[in-house]
């Protein structure tokens, strides 16, 4: 039959039937309005999975269940409406096409005024369907296109924040990147040792506390050089200043929350990890004294984080200790100063901490430098806040 496939602007209709004579017939009815394909039954499949694609299958049905379902079945198929066109006229036949996928139900001898009918119908169905569909698609993509873009900016305004507290100390260090990777690291160890947690730790929110633990140092703004480069233990009024920074470190995250107007998980993780990172296992620690679980577990995590870096980073004042030293020193104080639980977890991990220490080293002459910068820049800030010699 010429012309029944020359127009691609117009619906393609696929007629498939085992009787030569019932295609054609059909075919016949169709052609000056669709393109039409015609293949025996046997080949429907088939040819409904060439490009390009039916529109509509009109199918000759007797017995072959088997066919019907497997058009529904294949991901291919199943979006494509189908007729079927049948001598059956029993209503439980109808009944048993519907329950195999069936749109429609046109019985034998055809009516050409019905077929038409049925056909426009289901077609214009079928297109508002693919608007429908094709609109959801794009509404999907569109949102994982912005939330990337939320995701980006949150990033972004994360490392802003934490590299303008970490220029107070060291800007030539890789600290930050150091953190993101240790704290993710950790988090996954955890969540493969305690299936418990693994819920509340799955891929996205350890992606979330890498970057949140970005902005532990947020509380150094505050804090005057000589504590933030002190070494030792602090006295009750260094303890108090400390206190001071965590809590004032808290507070500007709480501002932000509610400039949004909402509560964020990467911002409460980052609350947690400012206000908590100093708490210790045995309640020992500050700003509060809470101990235990009553820690939240972002901050437990950091907590061990943020150790492991101060004794493995370069400081003015002491030799830092290789990775293994580093866990070594961590381990004796499991149950004291660190969740046991997250001491485990990095036992495990410490291969991976190694490789991320060491890729992520920082290069010792600019350090040097910078550290050498630092220490004159205070020792000037001491010497002008001493009394005239009378």
């Amino acid at each position: 039959m010429r012309g029944m496939l020359d127009r691609p602007e117009q619906e393609l209709i696929l007629v498939a039937d085992d009787s030569q004579e019932v295609r054609e017939r059909v075919g016949a009815l169709l052609v000056e309005r669709y393109q039409v394909r015609l293949v025996a039954a046997d080949q429907a499949l088939a040819a409904a999975c060439e490009a390009p694609q039916p529109d509509l299958i009109l199918l000759g049905w007797q017995d072959d269940y088997a066919l019907c379902r497997q058009f529904k079945r294949e991901a291919q198929t199943r979006h494509i409406p189908l007729i079927l066109v049948t001598a059956k006229r029993d209503a439980v036949d109808e009944q048993m096409g519907f329950d195999l996928g069936a749109a429609d139900y046109i019985t034998k001898p055809v009516s050409p005024p019905i077929v038409l009918a049925r056909v426009k119908a289901q077609l214009q169905l079928k297109a508002a369907t693919d608007y429908l569909r094709d609109k959801s698609e794009y509404l999907e993509l569109e949102v994982k296109r912005r939330t990337r873009d939320i995701q980006k900016l949150q990033d972004v305004t994360i490392e802003a924040m934490a590299s303008v507290a970490v220029m107070r100390d060291n800007p030539c260090s890789r600290h930050l990147a150091r953190i993101e990777r240790y704290m993710t690291c950790l988090a996954a160890a955890v969540a493969r040792q305690q299936p418990a947690l693994s819920a509340q730790l799955d891929e996205e929110r350890i992606a979330q506390l890498g970057k949140s633990a970005m902005l532990h140092v947020i509380e150094r703004m505050t804090l005057p050089d000589r504590i933030l480069f002190r070494h030792g233990e602090p006295d009750e009024g260094d303890l108090r200043l400390l206190s001071e920074g965590v809590l004032a470190g808290r507070d500007a995250l709480l501002r932000a929350e509610r400039k949004l107007g909402s509560s964020t998980s990467f911002l409460s993780d980052a609350k947690d990890i400012v206000h908590g990172q100093h708490e210790r296992w045995d309640g020992k620690g500050y700003p509060q004294g809470v101990h235990g679980e009553q820690i939240p577990l972002s901050a437990r995590l950091m907590a061990l984080v943020g150790h492991f870096e101060e004794l493995t980073c370069q400081h003015p004042y002491r030799p830092r200790l290789s990775p293994a030293q580093a866990v070594a020193q961590i381990s004796e104080a499991s149950g004291t100063r660190f969740d046991p639980m997250v001491v485990l977890a990095l036992v495990e991990a410490t291969p991976a901490f190694m490789r991320i220490a060491e890729s992520l080293a920082d290069d010792a002459t600019a350090v040097e430098v910078e550290l050498q910068r630092l220490e004159d820049s205070l020792a000037e800030s001491i010497e002008l806040t001493l009394p005239p010699v009378s």
